[in-house]
C-alpha cells in the first residue's frame, strides 16, 4: 500500500503540460478544484472530468501513475459510498432489505449521489496529482511565492512559506520510503503487523512510529545544515537562472480552461434535469 502512493513525486518527462509555466499550472490546479465544487451535478461534473482527461493525457505521465494515487482512497470513498447509498432517501425506492434488525433501503438519489461524491474524490485527487507530476520542486516553490508576492505587501513572509509547502511535498515520498524500509525490518525480526485486533495493531505501530519520527527530526537537522553551508538566508537579494515567460501553450491553456467553465456554467443551468433523466432510464 505505501508504495501505491505517489502524491507529491516528480515524474520527469517531455510533454506540453511539463513545457508550462508552473505559475499557470499552480493556478490551474486551484482552478480545477474550485470547478469540480462548482460542479452542481453530473453534466457539470462530467464537463470537468472530460477537461481534466484532457489535462491529464497531455503530460505523458503513465495512466497507472495517477489510479495508484488512487489506491490510498480506496477505504475512505467505499465507506462514503455506502453511507450515501443507505441514508440518502431521495428519489424512488429501488430496493429494501433487513440485517441486523435494521430496516434498510437503497434509493435512486442515495446511487447517483454515491457516485457523484465518488467521481468528485477521485477528481480532486488526480487534479493534485497532476501538479506534482508535472512540476519540479525547484519550479513549484517559484510559482507558489510569485503566485502570492502581493503578500509580501502585508508583510507576510511568502518565499518562507512557499519553500515550507515545496519541502513538505518533497519529502511525502521520502518518509513513505522510511516508513517501508523500517517496516520491513521490523518484519525480518519478527514483528507482527498485520494479525490481531485493532488494539494489537496500534501497539504494532509504536516501533515504526518511533524511528521514523527519530529519522524525520535527523533529516530535518541534515537539510537545515545543507541549507546553511549553501549560505541560504531566506528569499532576500536571491535571483533566478531560470526566469518565468508565459509562451503562447500557456496562454491557450486559459483560454481552454476558460471555455470550460462556460461548459460548467451552462451545464449547472440547463442540463441537470437531462442527466438525472438519462440515469432512471439506465437503472
Amino acid at each position: 500500500m505505501l508504495n501505491d502512493i505517489t502524491f507529491g513525486q516528480f515524474f520527469p518527462c517531455s510533454s506540453p503540460i511539463h513545457k508550462m509555466d508552473a505559475r499557470v499550472k499552480l493556478i490551474l490546479t486551484v482552478a480545477f478544484i474550485a470547478l469540480i465544487f462548482v460542479s452542481q451535478n453530473f453534466a457539470a461534473l462530467l464537463c470537468t472530468a472530460v477537461g481534466l482527461f484532457i489535462y491529464v493525457m497531455l503530460t505523458n505521465v503513465p495512466v497507472r501513475m495517477y489510479i495508484k494515487s488512487l489506491k490510498p482512497l480506496i477505504i475512505i470513498v467505499g465507506i462514503t459510498s455506502i453511507l450515501n447509498l443507505l441514508y440518502v432517501k431521495s428519489g424512488q425506492e429501488l430496493f429494501a432489505f433487513d440485517i441486523f434488525g435494521w430496516n434498510l433501503s437503497v434509493t435512486l438519489g442515495g446511487v447517483t449521489t454515491a457516485i457523484y461524491m465518488t467521481l468528485r474524490v477521485c477528481l480532486l485527487v488526480i487534479a493534485g496529482s497532476v501538479l506534482t507530476y508535472t512540476t519540479s520542486a525547484t519550479e513549484l516553490t517559484d510559482a507558489i511565492e510569485r503566485v502570492l508576492s502581493p503578500l509580501n505587501l502585508i508583510k507576510i513572509d511568502v518565499h518562507s512559506f512557499a519553500m515550507m509547502m515545496t519541502i513538505a511535498l518533497r519529502f511525502i515520498p521520502t518518509l513513505i520510503e522510511e516508513t517501508d524500509k523500517i517496516m520491513s525490518a521490523q518484519k525480518a525480526r519478527g514483528a507482527d503487523l498485520e494479525s490481531g485486533g485493532i488494539k494489537s495493531r496500534l501497539k504494532a505501530l509504536i516501533p515504526i512510529l518511533i524511528p521514523l519520527l527519530v529519522s524525520s527530526f535527523r533529516r530535518a537537522l541534515e537539510l537545515a545544515d545543507a541549507m546553511e553551508c549553501r549560505c541560504y538566508h531566506g528569499g532576500e537579494g536571491r535571483t533566478r537562472v531560470k526566469q518565468m515567460k508565459l509562451a503562447f501553450r500557456d496562454y491557450f491553456a486559459i483560454v481552454c480552461f476558460v471555455v470550460l467553465i462556460g461548459a460548467v456554467v451552462i451545464s449547472n443551468i440547463y442540463l441537470e434535469g437531462i442527466i438525472y433523466a438519462l440515469i432512471t432510464v439506465i437503472i
